[in-house]
């Protein structure tokens, strides 16, 4: 896991940017509810390096993030595209320690996993 901000630096519905060890783009997100995902950053249908500068939001209950070239919806728990089901984006693992957020490489666990911050 790298540590790529602390989780103070975050705004709630916003999205930033870091790039991992290996090369990979990120995007790191913190929702109005306090959970922390993070995505690829590369939004599969622009190539472009943009999905940590889309809306958060929900679609259906669903907290997605919104692509803001051609406005593809992807959820931030699984990364998959709600508008194109043969796209999506990866996830990648995050813990928060000691008020640090660390994100790990995709793939390295079966399913997301969703850190939620405070008390509910």
């Amino acid at each position: 896991m790298t540590p790529v901000c602390e989780l103070s630096t975050l705004l709630p519905d916003r999205g930033v940017a870091a790039l991992l060890p290996d090369g990979t783009q990120v995007a790191v997100f913190l929702t109005s509810t306090g959970s922390v995902h993070a995505l690829g950053n590369i939004d599969p249908f622009s190539g472009a390096a943009v999905l940590s500068r889309g809306i958060v939001g929900d679609r259906g209950g669903v907290p997605v993030v919104v692509s803001p070239v051609y406005k593809q919806a992807f959820e931030l728990a699984t990364g998959k595209c709600l508008d194109d089901p043969s796209a999506d984006v990866p996830v990648h693992p995050v813990e928060v320690v000691d008020g640090v957020v660390l994100v790990g490489s995709a793939g390295a666990l079966d399913t997301a996993e969703v850190v939620r911050v405070g008390s509910a």
